[in-house]
């Protein structure tokens, strides 16, 4: 299964969302999976979807769920080449917003050890919202205003949850979710950790201890799952978050350096240019004067 698995760099937009024209893109989808969960809803054409072995038609108005680590691909069902809206992110990065229930992470894959659908005809995908949610959430990203990322995550949540509904409605009991945690599960946890505790010293030692990992092993399974290094993860979450800072700020540079956990302004502006091209001042400067 190595040759199928895709690499997704999450590590410039917290979360991917984006339109699917196959005019324009690579087409069929062939098999592949990543570690990340894929929500794809049908804007034209009708589509032959797969996932872990299984097949079926997806049509306008379709909302279609390819959960983590699952073998998906998608090829067209008539001449219509179609066109569909798309969320990719980590499931891990939505925990929970109460103590008493587990998250949704732990849901998705209980549904899907008890055989839950992954595909939602139109008309339950129209109660659900998907048209309005996946609509706004790519006019979020293209619009980069203040706050997109805050906005994304709450249209993300609405749609989990009302997924979520969906399965209890099917005899799901999110109740009965296994409380313990895996060692994965606690990899995939830690990066909300991390996004948390940017502003503060990060020792990928210490991060291997909360996920009761030796270093190795963490380093290897940090890997194995984002594609890149714990520590370069940490300097491209910091190097995020201070463009943020740039452009909706007027702090200095001086400021967003000690806010996003940088040792100081010299290493920040080396480390900036290193994954933007620009210094710091520069990119304030460019992203401005195209407002």
């Amino acid at each position: 299964m190595h040759n199928l698995f895709e690499q997704v760099h999450s590590l410039n937009e917290p979360i991917e969302c984006f339109l699917f024209d196959a005019a324009n893109e690579e087409f069929p989808v062939k098999p592949h999976w990543h570690y990340f969960a894929e929500f794809i809803y049908m804007k034209r054409g009708t589509v032959r979807m797969t996932a872990n072995n299984q097949s079926f038609t997806a049509s306008p108005g379709d909302l279609v769920l390819f959960p983590p680590s699952a073998v998906h691909s998608i090829t067209a069902e008539d001449d219509t080449l179609p066109v569909f809206a798309a969320f990719k992110f980590d499931l891990g990065k939505f925990p929970s917003r109460s103590s008493y229930s587990p998250s949704p992470l732990s849901i998705f894959r209980y549904a899907q050890e008890n055989g839950m659908p992954m595909h939602f005809p139109a008309d339950t995908a129209a109660e659900m919202g998907c048209e309005e949610i996946f609509s706004g959430c790519i006019r979020e990203i293209h619009s980069y205003q203040y706050g997109y990322d805050v906005m994304l995550r709450a249209q993300i949540y609405m749609l989990l949850y009302r997924i979520i509904r969906q399965w209890c409605d099917a005899g799901l009991s999110p109740e009965k979710c296994a409380a313990a945690e895996t060692e994965l599960y606690a990899v995939d946890r830690i990066t909300e950790y991390i996004d948390s505790h940017l502003g503060e010293p990060l020792r990928v030692s210490e991060l291997a201890e909360r996920c009761h990992l030796s270093y190795s092993a963490f380093a290897v399974k940090f890997r194995e799952r984002y594609g890149t290094g714990c520590k370069e993860y940490i300097e491209r979450m910091r190097i995020f978050k201070a463009e943020e800072y740039l452009l909706f700020t007027d702090h200095d540079i001086g400021f967003i350096s000690q806010e996003t956990g940088f040792s100081d302004c010299s290493h920040f502006i080396k480390c900036f240019r290193q994954y933007r091209g620009v210094t710091p001042k520069q990119f304030r400067i460019q992203r401005r004067n195209r407002s």
